[in-house]
């Protein structure tokens, strides 16, 4: 019975809320305008942030969740620790893969890679600042090296710097005119190496960085013109556990293993940064943290005068409808049922503004997403925020002439239009 009620209820409550809809279509659309733009504004920034945060997310773990950076500086500085101090640390070398690639049990490949900017050559084309990656034996084992053509470096090639080099498919187009690139010679650092392998085309990322863009050296050939242990090319040592093995446990061996390689005192502190995804993670969660909030604020002001539209709507619907509450009061009707009636006609115009604000956030995705290479969805947790917002807006709205309308007196209020 009560159930049946309840549907009678919602049932009135919509046709009022399509009635003063159709009724007063100007009074009512420029009323529900707030809640419009206010929900438009909130879920546009949480939509945009979502889609950015599951891109940055995508990137870095590209990089391999179960992948350690060894480094001379890390991605993040403590409170209490003096930058300056990182200063005097050594660059990871050589002698300290080797020490990993023969003590460490956890670690299934390490490799040691240097990047540095240079102009890429062949015949009469060249193109410029173009991302050259002097890097050992087993850096395909450790990052993520998609070759579309050809072949990676053998171990023979690699120890002995043979004169070979690995290229993106931006270099393979632009600089071959997309003929077919293999076995052709091309010249960096003004040495002539010969083309082995294509690397498949991925795009840009959201940060502008691009493996399209990318060369890779063997690194023992790079030792002949670059000093591969200098600062100016940042040194790194990438290691990658093998399954089953935790990123912890790893840093734990890895740590002990370089502490003693660079034969440090048991008090003194490490001279090497081990980075690691996560870090970057929750740097950029708390940067989303703090921009949800600025999100908030925005669309908040909105909202605010999209409920006062939503309270002056059924302000003057309960007054239109006094006699109407005057007759039903009675007929019987209790107090409660005016309230829920009322209630219910204010979230019900408050979800219909706050539609048409999800459905321009939606139109903003598709186009968006058509006119830039990032993609935007309007994703379901979006939906639903946007719909409860709505709907307690509606509710704190609508409780004062809710209630006002319930507390009428049915003599009053039958004589209140006469």
């Amino acid at each position: 019975m009560r159930l049946v009620l309840f549907i009678k209820l919602v049932r009135e409550s919509y046709l009022f809320a399509i009635n003063s809809l159709m009724v007063n279509k100007l009074r009512t659309i420029l009323s529900l305008l707030g809640i419009t733009i206010g929900i438009f504004s909130i879920i546009s920034v949480f939509t945009v942030f979502d889609s950015m945060e599951h891109e940055i997310r995508t990137n870095i773990e590209s990089l391999g969740n179960n992948v350690l950076f060894i480094q001379k500086w890390p991605w993040s500085f403590e409170d209490d620790y003096a930058w300056w101090k990182y200063m005097n640390r050594p660059v990871p070398k050589t002698s300290d893969l080797e020490e990993i690639q023969k003590k460490c049990t956890s670690v299934e490949a390490a490799s040691l890679a240097v990047f540095t900017s240079k102009t890429v050559e062949y015949i009469d084309n060249s193109i410029e600042n173009i991302s050259v990656g002097a890097v050992s034996q087993d850096y395909d084992k450790t990052m993520n090296l998609e070759i579309e053509e050809g072949r990676y470096f053998t171990s023979l090639e690699s120890v002995s710097g043979k004169n070979v080099i690995i290229i993106g498919s931006f270099i393979s187009e632009n600089l071959f005119n997309y003929t077919d690139p293999l076995g052709k010679m091309i010249k960096v650092f003004g040495r002539k190496l010969k083309v082995i392998g294509v690397l498949k085309k991925k795009g840009e990322d959201m940060f502008g960085n691009s493996q399209d863009k990318e060369v890779y050296i063997p690194l023992n050939f790079a030792r002949n013109f670059l000093n591969i242990e200098s600062d100016m090319v940042e040194p790194m040592i990438i290691v990658k556990a093998k399954k089953g093995i935790s990123n912890e446990e790893l840093k734990d061996e890895i740590t002990g293993i370089m502490r003693s390689a660079h034969k440090l005192k048991p008090i003194a502190d490490d001279d090497f940064s081990i980075n690691e995804t996560s870090l970057l993670t929750k740097g950029f969660e708390s940067i989303f943290s703090v921009i949800s909030l600025v999100g908030w604020v925005i669309g908040g002001f909105s909202i605010l005068v999209g409920g006062f539209g939503i309270a002056n709507i059924m302000f003057v619907s309960v007054k239109e409808r006094t006699s109407i509450i005057g007759i039903k009061k009675s007929l019987g009707a209790k107090r409660y049922i005016i309230l829920f009636e009322f209630l219910f006609e204010a979230i019900i115009l408050s979800l219909i503004g706050g539609a048409v604000g999800l459905l321009l956030v939606f139109t903003g995705t598709l186009i968006v997403s058509n006119i830039s290479d990032m993609t935007f969805t309007l994703g379901m947790g979006n939906i639903l925020r946007g719909v409860i917002t709505s709907a307690v807006i509606g509710l704190v709205s609508g409780f004062i002439p809710a209630f006002t309308a319930s507390r009428l007196n049915p003599v009053e209020a039958i004589r209140a239009n006469q």
